[in-house]
């Protein structure tokens, strides 16, 4: 069986959250910001984005114009973002539809050139830990196959102790580390907030990096003060 590692120089975090909407996004900013003003070289990573406007050189998505901006580090967009596709969709149907196979290998290699020019790299990933990526492919095997420790992103509201749980304990058994995770409050008003908080806290076996209070517009400049960078397993 082939063995695919990614280069031994290289260094990073796989985002990946609960669920979409859970900021994901804002964190993996709000990393690349953190590790930048530690004076290291890092880029971001979004091997698949669903969602996107039509740009002049090709789709735009925010998500990735964000990680762009968050890093400081110059890299191909066709490596930042392999695969990008309009419809705001789950990215397996989204591919069908476009008549694109995503495909690992390209992920793969687009991150080997990232990690070459950077000192670290994030990836986040789309929507939960075990989306559909296409027939038999899931981002579980993305991150697998990356091999980078990841940092589980949980949106705190109704319903969200049982997806962190099962989130966490997927991450561990495949094998990855769970280096970390983040408390990020999507919901304002949700209720015991600082109970669930803790209760995460009690069974999730990796430390909590952040907790991050509810906000309009939430700036990952800010986040990125709030990040805990230096305990991450």
């Amino acid at each position: 069986m082939t063995s695919h590692q990614p280069p031994a120089t290289s260094h990073g975090y796989f985002v990946t959250g609960t669920d979409t909407g859970v900021g994901k996004t804002l964190i993996a900013c709000a990393l690349l910001v953190a590790f930048a003003a530690r004076g290291l070289k890092a880029v971001g990573m979004k091997p698949v984005a669903s969602g996107a406007e039509p740009g002049i050189n090709g789709l735009v998505n925010d998500d990735v114009e964000k990680l762009i901006a968050a890093g400081n580090v110059a890299a191909p967009r066709a490596d930042v973002n392999p695969y990008c596709f309009a419809p705001p969709i789950a990215p397996h149907i989204a591919a069908q539809q476009a008549g694109v196979t995503i495909a690992l290998d390209r992920i793969e290699q687009s991150f080997g050139r990232l990690a070459a020019r950077a000192e670290v790299t994030i990836v986040e990933g789309v929507g939960g830990f075990r989306v559909p990526l296409g027939p038999g492919i899931e981002t579980a095997q993305l991150a697998e196959r990356l091999a980078l420790p990841v940092v589980l992103v949980v949106g705190m509201r109704l319903g969200c102790l049982n997806h962190a749980l099962l989130t966490a304990e997927a991450i561990t058994a495949r094998g990855l580390k769970l280096a970390g995770w983040v408390a990020n409050h999507v919901d304002a008003e949700m209720s015991v907030a600082a109970d669930n908080v803790r209760a995460l806290e009690e069974r999730i076996a990796a430390p909590m990096i952040a907790r991050i209070s509810h906000a309009r517009q939430p700036d990952a400049r800010a986040v990125a003060a709030a990040l805990d960078v230096a305990i991450l397993g």
